[in-house]
């Protein structure tokens, strides 16, 4: 398995010590605010080197305390044991692979690749279309070194027109043009491709949990073309519009992804259990996803999600739940953890930052 053991100092609530983390399964259990989504959140800064639950490195600090460090040994498929470091102090971040300075976080891609599932997942279904595609550009940049860049230079190179409309300097608008489109359409082309081979997954997922048929991600790109002229002529043609509007209004950036059942859109429609299961089934999907495009099984840290489904669906959820390196998983003292236990489960109680078996 992956994680073998985390090391915890000045994180949050938690106590500075290690965690034992050598099993297939781990629970923790524990009442409300004694650190369960912590203990998760470190597992994923561990990950990734970043919290799925702030931006601000500050918040990750333990109270009365001015630095935090976090340091994951997991085994690798060649069974070579690695580490991973990740520190702040006195304003600096600094991540570290085998003691060696990791500069980009990109570095990180395939390390421990984590799916997680949190009560956030429901803006997937109900919130903004941004969340929609940022949950397709996490799916495709835990694999996809490459498609990190694209999306990073897409993002400068929108910063820089944008900034241009909003000083109204529109002579310098043509040199942004042609590396937008390129960069763009690079994106649009994978997310199309992505999507395509996910509702493969996602479909026949909520059909087996909810029993409703046909519910499907749909893709509207913002350039109905994949032609570089064709797409310029449309970005032209909406140059006084960005103009009155002082940004791009076209591109990746715009791109709707919606959810729909025989051609209409079913979340308008759909009950709180059936867009939250929307929400759940994704994360199942990513990681079905992953697991098919990499050969590789991901590590699932699901955060007190089955809270939210009946007991029918829950089991439904738990029995699908996609091949797994190491699961870990947040419940309260009252809910019936048991069922859902092997024999070689470890639990640990949570309390006031501390663990216990």
């Amino acid at each position: 398995m992956p994680f073998l053991n985390l090391s915890i100092y000045n994180f949050r609530n938690l106590e500075n010590k290690t965690i034992d983390l050598l099993s297939k399964e781990v629970y923790f259990v524990g009442e409300n605010g004694q650190g369960k989504s912590n203990l998760l959140e470190a597992l994923y800064i561990s990950s990734y080197a970043s919290s799925f639950r702030t931006k601000s490195e500050n918040e990750l600090i333990k109270k009365g305390e001015s630095e935090y460090s976090l340091r994951g040994f997991f085994r690798e498929e060649s069974e070579k044991t690695t580490s991973i470091s990740v520190s702040y102090k006195s304003g600096k971040k600094r991540i570290e692979k085998n003691g060696k300075t990791v500069k980009d976080r990109k570095e990180l891609i395939n390390a421990i690749p984590c799916v997680l599932f949190c009560h956030d997942d429901l803006e997937f279904s109900v919130g903004e279309p941004e969340r929609r595609r940022f949950f397709i550009d996490q799916c495709l940049s835990m694999y996809d070194v490459v498609y990190i860049d694209f999306i990073r230079k897409y993002k400068q190179i929108l910063k820089n027109r944008n900034i241009i409309l909003k000083e109204e300097k529109y002579d310098l608008l043509e040199m942004y043009d042609i590396p937008l489109i390129k960069e763009g359409l690079e994106i649009q082309k994978r997310r199309n491709k992505a999507i395509f081979k996910f509702n493969t997954i996602f479909t026949s997922l909520y059909k087996d949990i909810s029993g409703i048929d046909g519910v499907k991600i749909s893709y509207e790109p913002s350039w109905k073309s994949d032609n570089e002229a064709e797409i310029l002529e449309y970005v032209l043609s909406k140059r006084d519009v960005d103009k009155v509007m002082g940004t791009t209004m076209t591109g990746p950036h715009r791109d709707k992804i919606y959810f729909v059942k025989d051609g209409k859109n079913f979340v308008s429609t759909a009950s709180t259990g059936q867009r939250r299961l929307i929400a759940l089934i994704l994360r199942i999907a990513q990681a079905t996803y992953y697991s098919e495009i990499t050969g590789k099984n991901p590590v699932l840290l699901m955060d007190d999600v089955l809270l939210e489904l009946d007991p029918n669906k829950r089991q439904s959820v738990t029995a699908l739940l996609p091949t797994y390196d190491q699961l870990f998983c947040t419940f309260l003292p009252g809910e019936p953890y048991e069922r859902y236990k092997h024999s070689t489960t470890k639990i640990y109680n949570i309390k006031n930052g501390d663990w216990f078996e």
